[in-house]
């Protein structure tokens, strides 16, 4: 007989299986086997959750700062367009009044021109007149061309009518009461004048000459 022993049929080797319980190696397990992942732990899920309101809420603050921010601009243009709309206008009042001082001036003159002795104050006054003028114009201050224009009630104001036989008169200023004024390219004062006024017509019509102020 051999020298090999024979095991008996009980004792034969039998198939050793292995189960990893480990819970990570499960759920690769699972993965791999075409299973559900397996979820995120919950801390996990609230961090995210957090995350994203803390993002929401810092899109909504950045909106709101550039809304006031828009707002603050928006108010700080308008403020200065008013601040520069009253000081414009305190100053048109100011030019406005200084203008009655060179209606003076040539009222002054006018009366010099009447006398004839009074040559040498007519020079005088007619020289300060000049100068306060070109003072004025150092503001953007100038004189309306008004003499012998023809009648603009934009920049006219009619005191009173002269009859003209002369048609070509008839709607222009023939007489220039108190002298208008611009400043740029905006009316400081309009000119108080006399308009030439043609004749009746035939049919008793007149022509469209301005009516005088009250």
């Amino acid at each position: 007989m051999s020298n090999e022993e024979v095991k008996p049929e009980h004792e034969a080797e039998l198939p050793i299986r292995v189960v990893d319980r480990r819970w990570w190696a499960q759920g690769a397990s699972d993965a791999s086997a075409g299973e559900a992942p397996a979820r995120k732990p919950t801390y996990v899920e609230q961090l995210e959750q957090q995350l994203a309101e803390k993002d929401e809420q810092l899109r909504a603050t950045i909106a709101r700062y550039r809304e006031a921010a828009a707002e603050y601009d928006a108010a700080r243009v308008r403020a200065r367009r008013d601040v520069a709309k009253e000081v414009e206008r305190g100053r048109r009042v100011i030019l406005t009044e200084l203008l009655e001082v060179v209606d003076n001036l040539d009222r002054a003159l006018d009366a010099a021109r009447a006398n004839p002795n009074s040559e040498t104050l007519r020079l005088g006054v007619e020289m300060v007149r000049d100068q306060f003028l070109a003072k004025l114009e150092g503001f953007g201050v100038t004189r309306l061309e008004t003499l012998g224009a023809v009648f603009d009630p934009s920049v006219h104001e009619a005191a009173t009518t002269v009859p003209t036989s002369d048609p070509a008169q008839a709607d222009r200023v023939l007489g220039v009461i108190r002298e208008g004024y611009r400043v740029g390219d905006d009316l400081l004062r309009p000119a108080v004048v006399a308009v030439g006024q043609a004749p009746k017509a035939v049919g008793g019509e007149e022509s469209g000459a301005p009516n005088a102020r009250a």
